[in-house]
């Protein structure tokens, strides 16, 4: 299983849970796994055609990936879903 770390925005989607847990060797097949339990999750970070939303970046076990979706997962991976900050 994997340690999911929901941004504060979107924790009214997993009963205000800051940290779930999934099993998924991707991070896509974690989504899918954690849409079937938190209905919603999922359309707030995926956009319809498949890809990231804008703004959204994936960490898994404290690093950025280029994969995003595609990145692999271990047992145990902290997977971090990292909203984009606005600044200027």
């Amino acid at each position: 299983m994997a340690n999911v770390w929901i941004p504060a925005t979107m924790q009214h989607l997993t009963g205000g849970e800051a940290v779930v847990q999934a099993s998924g060797q991707t991070v896509r097949e974690l989504l899918v796994r954690l849409e079937q339990r938190y209905p919603g999750l999922q359309a707030a970070i995926v956009q319809d055609d498949g890809r990231l939303r804008p703004g959204v970046a994936v960490a898994v076990d404290g690093y950025v990936t280029s994969l995003g979706l595609y990145q692999r997962l271990t047992d145990g991976s902290d997977v971090q879903f990292v909203p984009a900050i606005g600044g200027g």
